[in-house]
């Protein structure tokens, strides 16, 4: 029983939520808390466009800051939009619109509403746009590395400037070991994934795309390996006597 719950403590920590720190994203998470500083809290307009691989830490940041920073951000409206779910690029203007109450108004008139409500007195207002489902949105988190170079360069000729842009590299094999290390060390009592596996599976996942919710995954499938081949030994151990 006590082995089955260390087991699941182990799968708990390995699940890719969000962690208290993020190793190897300091200065990513740096440049963010700061835009927010600037334009949210300064009350500014601005645009932050980041970008990178699938499982590099976009989220996992945004999500975390805004946590760490819900006093900050009190007196201001966050809306988040799952731009996947939008037929397309344009989606976004009635879809924001809707967030902030108003009326439904198609093409340019919805636009003249949502600019006019956007650029009136009152509480700030953070957009985001994660995984955009076409290179003309020109903000939020995108997985397409090449998004800022094929469809942000017009932006930038924009009298506000184009969007600052964060970019996400993959995770090195060091930092991979830290997060998995830092993720296991909060379960208690014997080691279930020893040094070795954590160094094979942090320098695999590396080589081939850096991505920690991979590498979190094969750890935790390891995990589920091993406590299928304990509990069946377990159901086969012999009773006392020598029967089975």
């Amino acid at each position: 029983h006590g082995a089955g719950t260390c087991y699941q403590q182990v799968k708990q920590v390995l699940h890719a939520a969000v962690p208290d720190r993020l190793h190897g994203r300091e200065r990513e998470m740096g440049i963010i808390r700061q835009f927010l500083r600037e334009h949210v809290g300064g009350r500014r307009p601005g645009s932050l466009y980041i970008s990178g691989a699938p499982g590099t830490g976009k989220t996992a940041c945004l999500s975390r800051i805004l946590l760490d920073c819900k006093d900050e951000l009190a007196g201001s409206k966050t809306i988040v939009l799952n731009c996947m779910a939008l037929s397309s690029p344009q989606g976004v203007f009635p879809a924001v619109g809707q967030q902030l109450g108003l009326p439904a108004a198609a093409g340019r008139e919805g636009v003249r509403r949502l600019e006019k409500q956007l650029t009136a007195r009152g509480p700030m207002v953070l957009v985001l746009l994660p995984s955009p489902p076409h290179p003309a949105v020109p903000a939020g988190l995108a997985n397409a590395l090449d998004l800022t170079d094929r469809s942000l360069a017009r932006l930038g000729a924009h009298p506000a400037g184009g969007p600052r842009l964060l970019h996400f590299q993959p995770y090195t094999r060091e930092q991979l070991t830290a997060i998995l290390q830092e993720r296991l060390g909060q379960v208690a009592g014997d080691t279930v994934l020893d040094a070795a596996a954590l160094q094979f599976c942090a320098r695999k996942v590396s080589a081939v795309s850096g991505d920690a919710r991979k590498a979190l995954d094969v750890c935790r499938r390891a995990v589920e390996v091993v406590e299928l081949e304990v509990r069946s030994q377990t159901l086969l151990k012999p009773l006392p006597g020598g029967e089975w």
